[in-house]
């Protein structure tokens, strides 16, 4: 018996000592710098801007929104971090390519275009960018077709992004800090599910909801 609990204890150790071995070799700088450069492989040039979802050729507002939220939040918290790795430009980069997409969305202030594209048509064939043949309808919110979720998601990701250029571009910062309070209030005062409005969004990026402040 204590035989075999030697053995088991030299396979864990030896387990231990492998598993050290292969995080030790992992080179989580690098792994970061390709993060970044998905974006760049996601970017659209169509209703110039934004990015594509999901490796096809459809710019989902809804998604979009969130994921540069996300990343903003991230670029805030971990700046400093960024900045070690010469990655702070990339990431700020990558947020504004999204963000000056989504500022010439809202063209008005009760106006935000939530779709570019069709999913179902975009879905059924498998075509590069640049030689997309599908149809690049535009799809949108206002006041008689509302959408409190995509419009307060859009605002939260400019609200985010107004932080994290604060010091880099205190004018683009403005800028994305006026746009998110006009999305604000677009979605407070003009309650309703996206998906009612946009309803081919809808069939991929559903909303679950909202709450009005």
């Amino acid at each position: 018996m204590a035989s075999i609990s030697s053995v088991f204890a030299l396979v864990c150790l030896s387990l231990l000592s492998t598993t050290h071995s292969v995080l030790a070799a992992i080179d989580y700088g690098q792994a970061l710098t390709k993060s970044l450069l998905y974006y760049e492989a996601q970017r659209s040039v169509h209703l110039v801007g934004g990015y594509y979802d999901a490796g096809d050729n459809v710019k989902f507002g809804f998604p979009m929104a969130f994921t540069i939220t996300m990343l903003s939040w991230s670029t805030v918290e971990f700046a400093n971090k960024l900045e070690a790795k010469n990655e702070l430009s990339n990431a700020l980069d990558a947020i504004k390519w999204g963000t000056y997409y989504l500022i010439k969305a809202h063209p008005e202030a009760n106006v935000l275009y939530g779709e570019v594209g069709d999913g179902g048509s975009d879905h059924a064939c498998w075509q590069r960018p640049e030689d997309m043949t599908t149809p690049r309808k535009t799809f949108k919110i206002d006041q008689q077709h509302p959408g409190s979720d995509l419009a307060g998601e859009t605002a939260a990701v400019l609200a985010a992004a107004s932080i994290a250029f604060k010091n880099a571009d205190p004018k683009y910062s403005g800028l994305l800090l006026t746009h998110a309070k006009q999305l604000f209030e677009f979605a407070r005062t003009h309650p309703g599910l996206y998906q009612n409005s946009i309803n081919v969004a809808g069939q991929f990026y559903s909303s679950s909801g909202y709450e009005v402040f």
